[in-house]
């Protein structure tokens, strides 16, 4: 029994030596990979405005006022509007000018619809035209469904011209007997670019 004892002391000692070599050849092969990294995310910002400094008057064009309309005022630019107002005098006469559209911010815009209020009447369209022209497209009425980018980074303007123009109808009488004073907005609506 005792030879007995002795072989199976012997059977453990070398499978505790088989296992105690094979967890160091195993050692022997193991591995580990490590990537470290540190990241700033900056913070996000929507900031599409009117870049006041691109503001230039087309030649030919009557002088460009302020919203009064009293000589002397000049246009008032804040972020997300301009204000003005112009004297057209005689048929022919218009009032034109250019401003950029800039995307400042950190996420890519699309122009969705453009909206020209109000809408002249039939007998003012005899005698007067108005419209916007946005990234070389000319708009006269006011228009949904509209998918253009305005993204951040180098191209991140966009130049828009809007003139109003006093017609000369062929029927002179269609001319208005008396000062008119309209009031003309234009709305450019951009939302998040997927």
């Amino acid at each position: 029994m005792e030879k007995k004892r002795n072989g199976q002391t012997i059977i453990i000692a070398v499978l505790a030596v088989a296992i105690l070599f094979m967890s160091v050849g195993f050692a022997a092969y193991a591995q580990t990979l490590r990537i470290n990294g540190d990241v700033s995310v900056d913070a996000a910002k929507w900031d599409i405005h009117w870049d006041k400094t691109t503001y230039t008057k087309s030649n030919g064009s009557v002088d460009i006022l302020g919203s009064s309309r009293e000589a002397g005022s000049t246009p008032v630019f804040d972020n997300t509007s301009v204000s003005f107002g112009a004297v057209l005098k005689k048929p022919g006469d218009y009032a034109e000018f250019s401003i950029d559209a800039v995307n400042e911010g950190t996420f890519n815009a699309n122009l969705t619809s453009i909206t020209l209020t109000p809408a002249l009447t039939d007998a003012q369209k005899e005698y007067l035209s108005y419209s916007v022209t946005y990234n070389g497209v000319e708009y006269t009425s006011s228009r949904d469904g509209l998918s253009v980018p305005l993204n951040p980074g180098d191209s991140n303007k966009v130049t828009v011209k809007v003139k109003v123009n006093y017609l000369q109808p062929e029927d002179s009488t269609k001319l208005p007997q008396t000062v008119q004073n309209i009031s003309l907005t234009a709305l450019f609506n951009y939302d998040q670019a997927e």
